[in-house]
């Protein structure tokens, strides 16, 4: 058993969810063919091999299928397979005829959360509570949804709740250490881990999450280790491989790290966050047609992602495919209307493409929204006005803060680079290049110029 918090300690927790649609156990004490039907049923359900279970029940007796515990398990298992309208119809004819039926009522709760009908959800959980407030599964289920909306207290109190009803719930454990992590108070978290992987030692979750423990005190061994263990148990759990490949990027082994996600990618092909990750390391390792690839599935998976529409504006300005560029750095400025870098970028590759007059109308909408005293505004003004460079270029040099100065070098450099004062332009590119301010998406373009047209500093010299 590891101890590796043997008193207070710091730990950073990053939020990340998960949701769990569990079949809830059902035991049967029946004989003959029916017990070995639903023998059959839990085998399958053991390979997820859910409309071969379901296909099983067309075999029970009349009799036996209409019995309310068999229909609860076929509910169950029609939401594990997602079809929650049909999940929904057998609990719902249950409730009419037993409206106290929690069972019933956590299968509506379940595919509520499928759909992601999350205030529905609460409400199905809460009348279970209502009824049986010793209901643990309910009770864990509250706890998660909770702890997801950062509401410890709250989380921690139906977590309690659930382990003074079962002590050894290991759903109840796992819960709980996660709410101790977010509190930093890892010695209390690690305490219940090892506990839930001594009581349940087939099962990848708290192993998991004694991972996100070690790794968010930077125990990345140890968190490696346990990863190791629980893909071991579960080889395609698609959030272990995400966790996986998290660890070995903050241990340098990026390599390692995106066989992971891109494991995890073909497990969940329609989940986001791999993407994120993946999309990163092939960007930073020059694979720009694959990391292209990842940054176009996640805009299309979560189109308020905007860093996405960003990545796709800097590879295609990379590939200096202007239209395409300009249209991702529109994307990313309708998601995030007050970042006006995108509105610029995507000004600065509209002129690229065609002609200096061509955003004109677009800026004079976002100069009615930006700050009128702010240097995005005069920024904005001059793609507008074309004229003013001046005085802008005045205030630009005298700015303080390096990486507002960075940014409007580089918008500085590509106006005059795209109305013909290339000597100027490289003079403000280098510039650039001098502040390091390498945290900005313009001074890895600048960067990119840079690298082109073979100037800078050459690193290392």
């Amino acid at each position: 058993m590891k101890i590796r918090f043997n008193g207070s300690g710091i730990l950073w927790p990053a939020l990340l969810l998960f949701f769990l649609v569990i079949i809830p156990p059902v035991i049967f004490a029946q004989e003959g063919d029916f017990s070995d039907i639903l023998d059959e049923v839990a085998q399958r359900l053991a390979r997820r091999e859910y409309s071969a279970a379901l296909e099983l029940f067309e075999r029970l007796p009349e009799e036996e299928a209409n019995k309310i515990e068999v229909r609860i398990v076929r509910a169950s298992i029609l939401n594990a397979a997602g079809r929650t309208n049909d999940a929904r119809q057998i609990a719902n004819a249950i409730i009419a005829v037993d409206a106290g039926n929690t069972e019933a009522l956590m299968i509506l709760a379940d595919a509520a959360a499928i759909e992601g009908r999350e205030r529905d959800r609460r409400t199905f959980l809460d009348r279970v509570i209502g009824i049986d407030p010793a209901n643990v599964r309910a009770l864990n289920d509250l706890g998660n949804i909770n702890l997801g909306n950062q509401n410890i207290r709250s989380a921690a109190g139906y977590f309690d709740r659930a382990l003074a009803a079962d002590p050894n719930n290991g759903d109840a454990l796992v819960g709980r250490a996660a709410v101790h992590r977010y509190n930093r108070e890892p010695r209390n978290a690690e305490m219940l881990l090892n506990r839930a992987i001594g009581l349940y030692p087939a099962w990848a979750a708290p192993l998991q999450e004694r991972a996100r423990l070690y790794g968010g005190a930077g125990f990345y061994t140890d968190a490696l280790e346990d990863l190791n263990h629980a893909l071991r148990l579960e080889p395609d759990n698609y959030w272990i491989l995400v966790d996986h490949g998290t660890v070995l990027m903050d241990m340098g082994f990026k390599q390692d790290a995106l066989e992971s996600f891109n494991r995890a990618i073909a497990i969940g092909p329609d989940i986001f966050m791999a993407y994120v990750y993946s999309a990163g390391i092939k960007d930073e390792f020059g694979d720009y047609e694959g990391a292209e690839r990842d940054y176009i599935t996640l805009a299309r998976l979560r189109p308020d992602y905007y860093f996405a529409f960003e990545a796709l504006g800097v590879i295609r300005m990379r590939n200096k495919e202007w239209a395409l560029a300009r249209d991702a750095f529109l994307d990313a400025y309708r998601q995030a209307p007050t970042e006006f870098s995108y509105a610029i970028l995507a000004s600065i590759c509209w002129m690229r493409a065609g002609r200096a007059t061509d955003p004109r109308t677009f800026l004079a909408q976002v100069l009615r929204t930006a700050p009128r005293d702010s240097l995005d505004y005069a920024m904005l003004r001059l793609f507008h006005d074309l004229s003013g460079e001046i005085d802008l270029s005045r205030r630009v040099e005298s700015e303080i803060n390096i990486y507002t100065k960075s940014r409007m070098l580089f918008y500085l450099a590509s106006y005059f680079d795209i109305t013909g004062s290339r000597t100027l332009a490289e003079r403000y590119y280098l510039m650039v290049q001098e502040l390091d301010a390498f945290a900005s998406i313009e001074w890895r373009l600048n960067e990119m110029v840079l690298e082109e047209r073979d100037l800078g500093i050459r690193r290392g010299q």
